[in-house]
């Protein structure tokens, strides 16, 4: 008899089958071509799983789910794995020095909100309509085409087509930080030429624009005390994560597993 491809996994005496180690590989990321790679993730998240379950049986815990968000309420085994992790990982405290180093390190992370003047002209067409936002973009591509011979008709084109209420005035949308409008369109602000109309249409959930930025000013470097907020919680995530990943090697150190080399990185 020919030797399965991928043979069931023991876990402590436990028996985690092909098929749903199959069934899971289904939501694990691996690269085109790789299938193999997706399985063995799969099977160290099942492995993972079962050995947390039992530590939490070997500690008397009782699930108390909770509402992850309305109508979504976690599973017992859920609850169970979330209080284990609550009870048994500890991470080690974040120190003011490591924190100044981060700073230190990468202070140009941590700025004030860059502020843009801008103007737009916009061609609305909703998401998954593509006779709509083919129609979109084909206007759109004709009114930047004839922007670049006369730049300053800008206001005239906004206020003769544009679908936003800003063409009352002229497409201006007045001063801006990042977090005002969509990120496809913030992330073009970030790259615009100041004082000149973007040279290519900027395609967004709401439809098609030409956008024109009037000035860019970025945002001065926070100093150390106004970022560190985020320098302490982006440092107190990583030591969580340093102290869950030991506490699950541990298990996995421990356990008694056939089937899978789980040493191997999936």
């Amino acid at each position: 008899m020919s030797k399965p491809l991928h043979p069931d996994i023991v876990v402590n005496g436990t028996t985690l089958v092909a098929a749903d180690i199959a069934a899971e590989a289904q939501n694990q990321h691996a690269p085109k071509g790789k299938p193999g790679l997706a399985w063995r993730k799969a099977a160290r998240a099942l492995a993972v799983r079962q050995l947390m379950l039992e530590e939490a049986a070997s500690q008397s815990l009782t699930p108390e789910p909770r509402e992850l968000a309305p109508g979504q309420i976690e599973t017992d085994e859920e609850a169970l794995i979330r209080a284990l992790m609550e009870q048994a990982v500890t991470p080690e405290p974040v120190t003011e020095e490591a924190l100044r180093t981060a700073y230190d390190r990468n202070s140009d992370a941590y700025r004030a909100p860059s502020l843009f003047q801008a103007a737009h002209i916009l061609y609305a067409a909703r998401p998954g309509d593509k006779s709509a936002r083919d129609a979109a973009r084909a206007r759109a591509e004709a009114t930047l085409q004839a922007l670049r011979k006369t730049p300053d008709k800008f206001h005239s084109f906004a206020s003769r087509e544009s679908e936003c209420a800003s063409r009352e005035m002229g497409g201006e949308l007045g001063q801006l930080t990042g977090s005002d409008v969509v990120p496809e369109f913030a992330a073009v602000l970030q790259v615009a030429v100041p004082g000149e109309v973007h040279d290519q249409v900027v395609e967004t959930r709401f439809g098609m624009h030409v956008l024109r930025l009037d000035a860019r000013a970025t945002g001065d470097i926070l100093p150390f005390q106004a970022a560190r907020p985020r320098l302490e919680e982006a440092a107190e995530k990583v030591a969580w994560t340093r102290a869950a990943q030991s506490f699950v090697a541990g298990l996995l150190e421990r356990a008694d597993i056939t089937g899978m080399d789980m040493h191997i990185a999936a």
